[in-house]
């Protein structure tokens, strides 16, 4: 009976995976304001592309609080009501099967950027790890957080997690297509790093490393034009897990990298193993 029982089991949960992962091919078409590049624009259509294919297969989850705030001032109370909305997707991209196809045009004086794009989804049907990440610059309190980075600058990486874990950071090129290992550090020997819960890491930062300071890798950014765009993913799972198999730099100043392909499929092969794998994307542009 016993086994009988841990057979049913194991089909009904292998039944309910598989319905919850579907392939998918999104189309969007972006039409730019003036101030946006033609990069930039390719990077918003793909992305757009992407939430919509999520929410025609899963839906939207939407959301509204109200709130209302007294305050008195020179004896007179004013009240005052906010009303905060929003909506999130029900699901994630777990993997892109081809390459983007795009069509760039212009409608008058308007760029307009259409794409297409083939991947894999998975419907979210937990809760997920509300963990904090941040990118910061050229400081390493979360007031430093930025997105926007000048050629020189220093980059840190704020983090925390309710739960224990372990935390793997890359930062891809969009330049030349290479992802960079930013953490585990080089010297450190591990697989991932490990993350002790409720404690606020400060990540990249020699001096705010307790247990082995000397094995810190410190990043400053660069810039070879007049302005590029980078994607740092941050990766934390409660459940032990490796870093890609990448290469070491020809330069001791970069850390370990491999093409955007081959980590990709690391990245997929790992979220199908593990649904608890928990991925952040944290677009950044880096100027002269």
């Amino acid at each position: 009976m016993r086994t009988l029982f841990f057979l049913i089991l194991f089909t009904f949960s292998a039944a309910v995976f598989s319905q919850n992962t579907e392939k998918v091919t999104a189309t969007y078409t972006y039409y730019a304001p003036e101030h946006i590049s033609q990069a930039e624009a390719k990077r918003i259509a793909l992305d757009r592309a992407k939430i919509t294919a999520i929410a025609d297969a899963f839906g939207t989850i939407v959301t509204q609080s109200n709130t209302n705030v007294v305050s008195v001032q020179n004896g007179k109370a004013e009240e005052r009501f906010f009303s905060l909305g929003g909506s999130e997707v029900k699901g994630e991209w777990i993997e892109t099967l081809q390459d983007p196809v795009y069509d760039i045009r212009y409608e008058g004086d308007m760029l307009v950027v259409s794409v297409e794009v083939t991947g894999r989804i998975r419907e979210i049907v937990g809760a997920g790890i509300d963990f904090t990440a941040k990118v910061l610059r050229n400081g390493v309190e979360p007031k430093f957080e930025s997105t926007e980075f000048r050629s020189g600058d220093d980059l840190f990486l704020y983090f925390k997690s309710p739960v224990d874990g372990f935390l793997t950071v890359y930062l891809l090129d969009e330049t030349s297509g290479d992802v960079f290992c930013l953490l585990p550090y080089r010297a450190s020997g591990e697989g991932a790093y490990r993350i002790e819960h409720d404690k606020p890491y400060v990540l990249f930062s020699s001096k705010h490393e307790l247990n082995n300071p000397g094995d810190v890798d410190e990043y400053h950014m660069t810039c070879s034009s007049d302005k590029e765009y980078n994607d740092v993913y941050v990766i934390f799972s409660p459940n032990h897990f490796a870093k890609a198999n990448a290469n070491e730099s020809m330069s001791e100043t970069l850390p370990r990298q491999l093409s955007f392909e081959n980590y990709q499929k690391w990245l997929a092969k790992l979220r199908k193993k593990d649904k608890d794998a928990c991925v952040k994307k944290i677009e950044i542009q880096i100027s002269q």
